[in-house]
């Protein structure tokens, strides 16, 4: 038996390593910012974070922020923020009770304001690419980070309810909202597919991105590049049924999407949750 911990960051290192992944770090590209390497080291980095994820007697949100603290320490920047974001909820669940959509629907209801304050002491830690915040709540910015904690405190803001007002343009908050919809639809197709779990995790991938716009994509280069990434990722899919697409050309993409420097974190953030759920919930190995 595996450690719930220990599946989360194994769901970590097999996401980076699964290629190719257009427009993301993967074993066979770099960016211009971020290295493979550091995303194997943020995972690493992380796993202290992760085993506090695990203990019902340690906030949900301490435990996110130690994971992130974690990963930034040792990887010297942001790698894997909105994984961990992804993957905090899901290892409560799993560590404390059977990994469903209803219990984990649970516990993000269960989240509090001192979850969300946490949740903002984690932006001390790294820079992470964030919209502007609503007109009238400019004190709520995350990129504040522990500034913005009396402004949430005062409020009496749950992480559930951070995650439910910014959901409507985050794909992430937008999972916390759906009881992780869309991640354990990954999971299942991970689960039910062949091939090595590097390979199912690229084919997972490229079947979220294909499905909807990545929300990172939208924020950083507006709304028609993420569609037409998405219809592109979608094209590549169609074209290849009812075989896997092909590799040449979704290569061709993946390097496509790194010279014009668009990258789909948020696909990679549900990516790295769907692998999780496929390796706590479906027992699926290496």
């Amino acid at each position: 038996m595996h450690s719930t911990a220990a599946n989360a960051e194994l769901a970590l290192l097999v996401e980076v390593a699964g290629t190719p992944k257009p427009g993301n770090v993967d074993r066979e590209r770099d960016l211009a910012d971020l290295r493979f390497e550091q995303f194997l080291a943020g995972a690493v980095g992380a796993r202290p974070g992760l085993d506090a994820c695990c203990d019902p007697n340690f906030g949900l949100g301490d435990g996110f922020e130690r994971a992130v603290a974690g990963m930034s320490d040792r990887a010297e920047t942001n790698t894997q923020f909105g994984a961990l974001l992804v993957l905090a909820p899901l290892v409560r669940t799993a560590a404390t009770g059977e990994l469903s959509r209803d219990r984990v629907r649970d516990v993000v209801a269960a989240t509090t304001v001192a979850d969300a304050a946490a949740f903002y002491r984690a932006f001390d830690h790294v820079d992470v690419f964030v919209g502007d915040p609503p007109a009238d709540a400019p004190e709520l910015d995350v990129r504040r980070g522990s500034d913005a904690v009396p402004a949430v405190e005062d409020r009496g803001l749950t992480l559930a309810d951070l995650m439910r007002d910014s959901a409507d343009r985050d794909g992430v908050a937008a999972e916390w909202t759906t009881g992780f919809e869309r991640t354990f639809a990954a999971a299942d197709r991970i689960a039910a597919a062949d091939g090595s779990l590097g390979e199912r995790a690229a084919d997972a991938f490229l079947a979220l991105l294909a499905a909807e716009p990545d929300t990172l994509v939208a924020e950083k280069h507006g709304d028609d590049v993420a569609r037409e990434v998405t219809d592109r990722a979608a094209e590549l899919r169609e074209d290849a049924a009812p075989c896997a697409p092909d590799r040449d050309a979704v290569t061709a993409f993946a390097e496509d999407l790194v010279a014009r420097g668009v990258n789909p974190g948020t696909t990679a953030d549900l990516t790295a949750g769907a692998l999780f759920v496929a390796l706590e919930r479906y027992g699926v190995t290496p």
